[in-house]
């Protein structure tokens, strides 16, 4: 079992809960404060979204940083993984959701759409379509 925190002091401390009581490891990358913190479903890889504008991606097992998500404007406020681990969502308050191709690391695209900051996203279970709600008080739905 792994567990990760996020903080207002910028990092990450990675857990291992059932062995011990203190963080195996602290990470380090973020320039502000982390809002999320969310596990792929195949738990090899989780990610983080921040008030520095970006999603990091961390390898589970040791937390070593893999790379960083770019496109966001604004801080990121959300982000959630398809079933299969291959594509990542996130939110933000520049009123985009963006949809990331995890193993090349790039932008598959850019869901403009939102009038104001967006704060939830998720898949659904048929991992085709994405739902996005922000503070403009609409649902969107979006094709992955």
């Amino acid at each position: 079992e792994r567990l990760v925190t996020g903080s207002d002091d910028n990092t990450l401390l990675l857990w291992t809960p059932c062995d011990a009581k203190r963080p195996v490891a602290r990470l380090t990358g973020h320039q502000q404060l982390i809002n999320v913190v969310a596990f792929a479903p195949d738990g090899r890889t989780f990610a983080s979204g921040s008030f520095d504008k970006s999603v990091k991606l961390w390898r589970s097992a040791d937390g070593a940083f893999i790379a960083s998500l770019r496109g966001h404007v604004a801080p990121v406020f959300q982000v959630a993984w398809s079933a299969d681990s291959r594509l990542l969502v996130s939110g933000s308050r520049d009123s985009t959701v963006k949809l990331w191709d995890v193993h090349r690391r790039k932008l598959r695209h850019d869901l403009p759409g939102h009038l104001d900051e967006v704060f939830a996203v998720d898949w659904a279970p048929n991992g085709a379509t994405v739902a996005s709600g922000g503070k403009d008080k609409t649902v969107k739905l979006w094709r992955a």
